[in-house]
């Protein structure tokens, strides 16, 4: 496995990987990371993993510097899983000085986690496509938990005509449900307990949906009833939305995403659903929702 801290490096390897497969992380690695490097793996010729903590993704008050990082804990994992390329890079090699460039991908990033985290989206785009023109990968690889940057990344490349597949893979959850994020480790003991309200609340929201409710308002009811039984929840958003505009839905038809966001003690959760019916593909690739 090759460890490579620049763009040039990362250009010099590039040419012998054939079909590659890239996997962006922020590090501080978990199943639902490692997951994603199996599909890679099965899907193509050869892996790279980014590992890298975007500063410009991150809003003047966010956990930029507390986000939590093992590097050395992460290339053992990824070693395991036969990565065949890991790209570390500093903040320098990234945004050198006089950097001025950014992507904006308009409409998909004003709601949700654009309206609550002005900024996030063109700091996502910017270095994902920064990733995509170094690495050149023929497939990149991306979890449903973070939904609306999975949004905003199809749109970037279908708008760009960016020679790159982009495959979204099923949310990893713990036994009880909680979404598997590198930030549970802020969790305390008892907020932890008490994490996986958000997925039994969107869970039964998605059983009414599938028992015939399709009033996008009573669904985001039951969700917001159900978190606010239980103590320490502060709920950001519960949305009920087209899954390709994010455009919020009085009446659901056929397919939607149902979305939440709540912050449990100091720590920002994130969450979501589609709720589709049985006989109706999602837009685009059928395999990536």
């Amino acid at each position: 496995m090759q460890v490579l801290g620049t763009i040039a490096e990362v250009r010099a390897a590039r040419g012998g990987l054939g079909t590659l497969g890239l996997v962006p992380t922020m590090g501080f690695l978990h199943e639902g990371h490692l997951s994603l490097v199996r599909r890679a793996r099965a899907e193509c010729g050869a892996v790279a993993v980014s590992i890298f903590v975007n500063p410009t993704q991150f809003g003047p008050n966010e956990d930029l510097a507390r986000y939590p990082r093992d590097l050395a804990r992460d290339l053992a994992l990824l070693d395991g899983e036969g990565a065949e390329l890991v790209f570390n890079p500093s903040a320098a090699e990234i945004y050198p000085r006089g950097f001025s460039c950014r992507i904006e991908v308009e409409g998909v990033t004003s709601p949700l986690e654009g309206a609550a985290r002005p900024g996030h989206f063109a700091g996502v785009a910017t270095v994902v496509a920064k990733l995509f023109n170094i690495v050149q990968p023929s497939r990149a690889y991306f979890g449903q938990k973070d939904a609306q940057q999975a949004v905003v990344i199809r749109r970037m490349v279908s708008d760009l005509d960016m020679p790159v597949q982009v495959v979204v893979a099923d949310t990893v959850r713990e036994a009880d449900g909680l979404a598997l994020s590198s930030r549970n480790v802020y969790l305390d003991a008892a907020e932890r307990a008490v994490a996986p309200t958000l997925f039994r609340a969107l869970s039964r929201a998605k059983g009414l949906f599938e028992g015939g409710e399709r009033d996008a308002q009573a669904l985001r009811e039951v969700v917001r009833d159900l978190i606010a039984d239980q103590p320490g929840f502060r709920v950001e958003y519960v949305s009920v939305a087209d899954p390709d505009t994010l455009q919020e839905l009085g009446t659901v038809g056929s397919t939607a995403l149902m979305s939440l966001a709540a912050r449990l003690g100091r720590t920002r959760l994130i969450d979501n659903v589609v709720l589709r019916c049985s006989h109706e593909p999602m837009a685009g690739e059928p395999d990536l929702w």
